[in-house]
């Protein structure tokens, strides 16, 4: 046996060794960038079903019903992303490296979230007249019921995401997220007879839908194989700390209330009707922040498997979701009253320049993104704070002074200011945060 090696050794040739590790390596690289692609072809099938969904909902109800039913939504999201403590997060980032604990972290996880979300929830129903008195259609009981119950399973739903992703299920977040919007597509015309609340019900059932499918799978095929699947031999063994879970909650937590929050303070302050261009322009824009962020989750996962490549990914995703981005960019800036013109030619009137800003601020949020990414996989826990609280507090504060001044092309503005200026900074002073390339590191 060992003369036989040894001559497959000799017809190997000396550069075998070398040619291992480039195939390492580039599998490696082929790797969080397929994660990344298939996290960004579900937001981009989502974010396109999203914008037909809105599409049927302005041409089935009236604009102030969209303005007040897209707030709604919002103040769900934006619950659930409160109540869901950031584990999202922690999924992403310690999932890989759980094991056989996998089951009993998204158990308690799910458990924490839905329960913490409800009870906010009917918080906030209960204070509705104070906090946004636009919304008091949902205090009557039914609808109350509905939308507590609703905002406790997107929290889950938010968190299965995570999950999936972490499992390196990738591909499962694009089929769940595909049901959820197609059944909700069905749903938002099938229910048009409920004009006032037909828009909140197709989402409140999509998200039960989806939530027991995806669940289905989690518990009874992905999760019980983690412990054979996962070496024990791990350089960074070790769970989510309270600090840890703290520091990034507080950190999300302002990012959740820069964007979700928006939809709520337009329609407080110039009404439904520019609620309704508001947020549908948003919808579309936003769409390449998503993409930043699946490439940033592609990046931790890809980390937490595989630490020592950390600083050549995150040259790799910077330069390939750049280039992904650009032309993302150009496309909706040149076709912004095209694709509005879908929701009907008010959107397109009002809509367009706010759509153009918020493409073009994703390219600087590029950079914020892969820094905060970095602070998450290597436990950066101050500088992830000071990252976040800095982005958002510079863009709500802008947003709230420039939309009394600008409408709700002011809100663009902040956002094109406030990604800029943030990631000036992160570049100027990268080597605090980005790692030196290894290109080597497998050997």
């Amino acid at each position: 046996m060992r003369a036989g090696d040894a001559v497959r050794r000799l017809k190997r040739g000396p550069d075998a060794a070398p040619r291992r590790i480039l195939s390492a390596e580039f599998r490696s690289l082929e790797t969080v960038l397929r994660n990344g692609h298939i996290l960004t072809f579900s937001t981009l099938l989502t974010s396109g079903l999203g914008a037909l969904y809105w599409a049927l909902a302005a041409r089935s109800y009236s604009d102030d019903t969209v303005g007040r039913n897209y707030a709604a939504v919002a103040a769900m999201m934006l619950l659930a992303g409160i109540g869901q403590l950031n584990l999202t997060n922690v999924m992403i980032r310690f999932t890989p490296v759980a094991g056989h604990r996998s089951r009993r972290l998204v158990a308690v996880s799910y458990l924490a979230a839905s329960l913490t979300t409800a009870s906010l929830t009917v918080g906030f129903v209960l204070l509705i007249p104070v906090l946004s008195p636009g919304l008091t259609f949902l205090r009557s009981p039914l609808v109350a019921c509905g939308f507590i119950l609703a905002t406790a399973g997107y929290a889950v739903f938010v968190l299965q995401d995570g999950v999936l992703t972490g499992l390196r299920r990738s591909g499962w977040v694009v089929v769940e997220n595909l049901v959820f919007a197609l059944v909700k597509i069905v749903l938002v015309v099938a229910l048009a007879f409920l004009t006032i609340t037909g828009i909140l019900w197709s989402w409140a059932l999509s998200v039960v839908v989806a939530v027991a499918l995806a669940n289905f799978l989690l518990f009874a095929r992905f999760l019980p194989r983690r412990g054979d699947i996962v070496s024990a031999d791990r350089t960074d063994p070790g769970g989510p700390t309270g600090r840890y879970i703290v520091a990034d909650y507080t950190g999300a937590m302002f990012w959740l209330a820069a964007t979700t929050s928006l939809p709520i303070l337009v329609l407080n302050h110039l009404g439904p009707r520019q609620a309704a261009f508001f947020s549908l322009s948003w919808l579309v824009a936003f769409f390449l922040y998503h993409l930043n962020t699946s490439m940033g989750s592609s990046l931790i996962v890809e980390a937490a498997n595989d630490p020592a490549r950390l600083g050549t990914h995150c040259r790799l995703v910077l330069r390939h979701t750049a280039v992904l981005l650009a032309c993302g960019v150009i496309v909706l800036c040149a076709a912004a009253p095209l694709i509005l013109r879908i929701f009907g030619e008010g959107y397109a009137e009002n809509g367009a320049a706010l759509l153009r800003l918020t493409a073009v601020s994703a390219l600087p949020n590029l950079v914020v993104v892969a820094a905060v990414s970095i602070c998450r996989v290597r436990r950066r826990l101050r500088l992830l704070m000071v990252i976040m609280v800095t982005e958002c507090t510079l863009a709500t504060g802008l947003s709230y002074v420039l939309l009394r001044a600008m409408g709700i092309t002011g809100v663009g503005v902040a956002w094109v200011v406030a990604q800029t200026v943030v990631a000036a900074a992160l570049w100027w002073r990268r080597a605090q945060w980005l790692p030196r390339a290894h290109p080597q590191a497998a050997g």
